[in-house]
């Protein structure tokens, strides 16, 4: 089983996401980028659009609106300024 990376969106409202996932891809203000298991540490900061979270083939999508992205040892939390679920 390949490693899981650990993944936390965050609204202002509350915690929309934690848990275990394959990838992650965001949106950033400098391009949009992917995170999987394993990756180097950065930090970025968000522009508007979606953030697809890849986990055992399902995608979810959530809609943000600004924020940042770190990316440590941990796994990768977003802080959101507006983060929503997309309806499937």
């Amino acid at each position: 089983m390949a490693d899981k990376l650990h993944f936390s969106l965050v609204s202002p409202e509350r915690e929309l996401y934690s848990g275990l996932v394959d990838q992650v891809d965001a949106p950033g203000t400098e391009g949009d980028f992917g995170v999987l298991a394993g990756h180097a540490p950065f930090m970025a900061t968000l522009r508007e659009g979606q953030i697809v979270v890849r986990n055992d083939g399902r995608e979810t999508l959530y809609e943000v609106r600004g924020g940042f992205a770190d990316v440590s040892a941990t796994g990768l939390t977003i802080l959101a300024e507006y983060a929503a679920p997309v309806a499937a």
